[in-house]
């Protein structure tokens, strides 16, 4: 198998049978196996009978039927570990993203990228509750993860199947899935996509999505940084709280020494706070270095990745 398209699907019985006729005939100009995977995310509409109707002319096509709605996240993990392409490629099935985008995505990855980002450019959402909130938080990822894509947010993505095996995504993590790849060493671009104005179904987005995103960056920067070393985390804390103490002590001494007499107001109790909260923090330390050692040994997860 040459390629894979994933496509997660919750509540969109209007647009899954447009979107099939229009991905098909890209995909078969492609001359490349393909296989297309429906992830039906619990929907409630009718769209597994939309995706079972497909699936029975198509051999091509794969349908997963979830028990019940478990997440867009899920719902491309699930279609990354059933995919068999060597590429993989990402899209939403709400008809937003255009499959004849596709064919450029693919020409990246054969000129030598492992993940090629769509950027919508030109989107066609609502511009206050999904344009500028989208905006902040490409801007503050980008400035965490050191990566350039413009447009993390863009479901539409094609990635070197060998990029995504070591991949697990939990919570909203899919968007972060380049970074991810870059961590192993992945070779990252990004091009210009069409977007589309939704016409069928409602959204899945609003602005409280925006909150969820901001919580995972910093679990993102977490595990991009530490997972392997918590200590440095736990330990610059532990530092700052000692040094707090160390100065606290000084300006202690020094009051003794020029009122010439033994102090007991709160300089003391501040001392003993930051000292104590240093100490803590080098214990909460030692149990992560326990805890990320007992994970890794116990699964025999690679602390490093093979090209």
């Amino acid at each position: 198998m040459q390629l894979s398209i994933v496509l997660p699907v919750y509540n969109e019985k209007e647009n899954v049978p447009l979107l099939y006729e229009q991905l098909i005939p890209v995909l078969e100009n492609l001359d490349k196996k393909y296989e297309v995977i429906f992830v039906d995310d619990g929907s409630s509409d009718g769209s597994i009978e939309e995706l079972e109707k497909i699936a029975q002319k198509d051999k091509n096509v794969k349908v997963i039927e979830f028990r019940r709605n478990f997440g867009q996240t899920p719902a491309m993990q699930a279609g990354i570990d059933h995919a068999q392409g060597d590429v993989i490629v990402l899209m939403d099935s709400d008809l937003q993203n255009d499959p004849k985008d596709i064919p450029r995505l693919i020409e990246k990855i054969e000129e030598g990228y492992d993940v090629v980002s769509g950027w919508r450019k030109n989107r066609k959402d609502n511009f206050f509750t999904r344009k500028i909130p989208s905006w902040i938080a490409n801007r503050i990822i980008r400035k965490i993860s050191g990566i350039r894509v413009k447009d993390l947010g863009c479901s539409l993505k094609a990635y070197r199947k060998d990029v995504l095996k070591n991949v697990r995504l939990y919570g909203e993590m899919h968007r972060f899935i380049p970074i991810y790849a870059s961590w192993v060493g992945a070779k990252i671009t990004d091009i210009v996509v069409d977007h589309h104005p939704r016409i069928h179904g409602k959204s899945k987005y609003g602005i409280s999505r925006t909150f969820k995103v901001m919580v995972d960056i910093f679990v993102m920067k977490f595990l991009g940084h530490y997972s392997t070393k918590p200590m440095y985390f736990f330990g610059k804390i532990a530092f700052y709280n000692f040094f707090m103490a160390f100065l606290a002590l000084i300006l202690y001494g020094y009051r003794t020494f020029k009122n010439r007499e033994f102090l007991t107001d709160r300089s003391l109790l501040i001392i003993f706070l930051f000292f104590g909260l240093g100490t803590l923090f080098i214990g909460f330390g030692l149990l992560a270095e326990l805890m990320v050692r007992t994970y890794h040994e116990s699964q025999n997860k690679a602390i490093y990745y093979v090209k």
